[in-house]
């Protein structure tokens, strides 16, 4: 054992106990949270708009400050991006996130030198957690990567601007910037199919032990190492136990991951966010992810079921139940207030309190009333795959309105490593999970209103052709799972085999 590793697990037991501390005074450690954001946010602009001085209570706060999203925060972000100062939290932002709305253009998600710290502290707990767990250490001494955003920055009125993954490269810990890769000037590069073809070459002679981005991008990764070398990523990487991924769930892939390893492995699945470090597994035996309690945001939640009603329940976290679906509101230490950021979220837990994310808010079918999320399709479809060899790239569902012929359908695109045997008894499986799960599709498919799901095949490489060609082809992109629009069916219809 290195003296690096060695001095790892006392470390680890240290940070694990610190976090124990706040996880099992959760209601304390979020009061003290949002007497703070409270306290803090009098002395700013939007505080002074919304009367924070008279706030003595979270029913105060809801009474006073909106749910918003980032239009509703926009006339505020831009003054701060204007070069103002204590407009959302006091003094200036020390960065900006840039991220790309779908309706909002560019967004400019504003970091403070009160939250920068908490995303870093996050992930590096994620490995504390883990190697407190499993009081293995060896991974410090070898390579570890995170396909990333590029590190360089842009200057927008004195704040530092880029990707959130650009912006935490440059706060690696020293004891770590030997074991890092890529090299910075890979890192840089911004065409993604040349600097995955570098990282390939920089990675091959070495001895990789910890793979983290997001799983559709890794896996280009993988498969790029292995047209190489003609070798299974064990083969080439022993020593690599665990893969740290996040933004997606990662059941549908974990098949093919498994393949292209060649073995077993571990998995930390971390939830940050341009807006917050959310949660991150802290168990390789439980389900879920802890929720980040004491890291400068407040929390609400409101059912995802009321959420586009007039006067939907928003509650704080002492209020939440097992097995609802809600949809996650922040409110931080970059001044973020009542943000709604997109996310629907389930709790698996409430002692301690962790999470598993179910999807996006905007992304669901209900061409038809049916209410579809996230969940519900990923589910249905590892449940499908489950105990096969079928492996599955990349899929994504729309609804289909208005066939050539028959009753109108979900139509399910989906890019095959391994392809099913017989693709209409897959479908049918996928659609008899879809109909457990959803009691509003059961009921239209009996009611025959809609026919029963159908699969078209998306040739391989067929969704990394489809995100060049809408300009979106990188590490920190995602294609949504579904949607209750053809806006990205129709182009797929171009990729088909």
């Amino acid at each position: 054992m290195s003296l690096k590793s060695f001095l790892a697990l006392p470390f680890a037991k240290r940070a694990v106990k610190k976090v124990n501390k706040w996880a099992k005074k959760p209601i304390e450690t979020q009061e003290k949270v949002f007497q703070y954001l409270v306290t803090e946010g009098c002395k700013t602009t939007f505080g002074k708009d919304h009367d924070f001085v008279s706030i003595n209570s979270y029913e105060d706060f809801k009474k006073r400050v909106p749910v918003n999203d980032y239009e509703g925060l926009r006339p505020y972000v831009d003054r701060i991006v204007a070069g103002e100062e204590n407009i959302l939290w006091k003094g200036k932002p020390i960065y900006f996130a840039k991220t790309s709305g779908t309706t909002s253009g560019a967004k400019y998600i504003p970091i403070t030198k009160e939250s920068m710290p908490t995303h870093i502290k996050s992930a590096r707990n994620a490995l504390l957690f883990y190697i407190n767990e499993t009081k293995d250490a060896s991974f410090v001494n070898g390579k570890m990567i995170f396909l990333q955003g590029s590190p360089v920055l842009e200057d927008k009125n004195g704040v530092k601007l880029g990707r959130l993954s650009g912006i935490v490269a440059h706060y690696v810990p020293s004891y770590l910037l030997k074991n890092r890769l890529p090299s910075w000037e890979t890192n840089c590069i911004e065409d993604w199919d040349t600097k995955v073809d570098k990282v390939v070459e920089e990675t091959l002679p070495e001895n990789m032990t910890v793979i983290s981005g997001i799983p559709s991008w890794v896996q280009m990764y993988f498969e790029k190492l292995i047209d190489k070398t003609g070798k299974s990523i064990s083969e080439l990487f022993p020593n690599f136990n665990f893969f740290i991924y996040g933004g997606i769930n990662f059941e549908p892939y974990k098949n093919k991951f498994e393949a292209l390893i060649g073995k077993k492995i571990d998995y930390i699945e971390l939830y940050p966010a341009s807006e917050g470090f959310i949660a991150f597994q802290d168990s390789q035996q439980e389900k879920g992810m802890l929720l980040q309690l004491d890291s400068g945001i407040f929390y609400e939640f409101i059912p995802a079921t009321e959420f586009f009603d007039e006067n939907p329940t928003r509650i704080s976290l002492k209020a939440v139940q097992l097995g609802v679906n809600y949809v996650i509101i922040l409110n931080t230490t970059a001044g973020l207030w009542g943000y709604n950021i997109g996310d629907t979220v389930e709790f698996t837990s409430l002692d301690p309190y962790r999470i598993k994310v179910t999807g996006r808010i905007k992304h669901f079918i209900s061409a038809f009333g049916e209410h579809v999320i996230g969940k519900e399709v990923e589910k249905a479809l590892n449940d499908a795959i489950i105990g096969t060899d079928i492996n599955v790239s990349e899929f994504t569902v729309a609804p289909q309105v208005n066939p050539e012929s028959g009753l109108p359908y979900h139509e399910w695109f989906i890019e095959f490593e391994n392809e099913p045997g017989n693709l209409e008894e897959m479908a049918a499986k996928i659609d008899t999970s879809m109909q457990a799960q959803n009691i509003y599709y059961q009921d239209l498919i009996d009611g025959k209103i809609l026919r029963s799901l159908i699969i078209r095949k998306v040739k391989k490489g067929g969704f990394h052709e489809y995100m060049k060609s809408i300009g979106k082809f990188g590490g920190q992109n995602k294609i949504p799972q579904l949607s209750d629009n053809r806006k990205i069916a129709d182009v797929l219809e171009q990729f088909l085999l």
